[in-house]
């Protein structure tokens, strides 16, 4: 029995991720209470989770969409998890970035190499690391 499981949280953590890059795509930017303070969640178009936006994230999804969040949304993200020290502890934790144009970038299609036997990827395409599947 997994305790994450048992009591799951409506909010995004940065195991929700497993390791992966996650694409995204911003849907609505709401304020709400989270303990005694109020904090901007943002949640994402087809995922039932959102994410509690601290200073960093916010500044940087402000820096490439600009400061209104209502100019967030439907434009896409990308979430991953790094280790960061948090309250003298070193943790988990999400952040953000605006994709870039190699993010954009379609998949290369395959191609016959006129050396080697079989098909040969070419490259230069998106990362196979970055995906839109969302496990939350």
């Amino acid at each position: 029995m997994k305790i994450s499981e048992e009591f799951p949280s409506q909010y995004l953590k940065a195991s929700d991720l497993g390791g992966r890059e996650i694409r995204v795509t911003m849907g609505r930017a709401e304020r709400e209470t989270i303990g005694t303070d109020k904090k901007i969640v943002l949640y994402f178009k087809g995922k039932e989770k959102g994410l509690v936006l601290n200073k960093t994230n916010a500044n940087t999804i402000g820096d490439g969409y600009g400061d209104d969040t209502d100019d967030w949304f439907d434009q896409p993200l990308i979430l991953f998890s790094v280790k960061t020290d948090y309250q003298g502890k070193v943790v988990d934790a999400i952040r953000c970035r605006v994709p870039t144009a190699k993010d954009n970038r379609e998949a290369q299609p395959r191609r016959e190499d006129p050396i080697s036997t079989g098909p040969q990827r070419v490259t230069g395409g998106v990362s196979d690391n970055l995906s839109d599947e969302v496990p939350f």
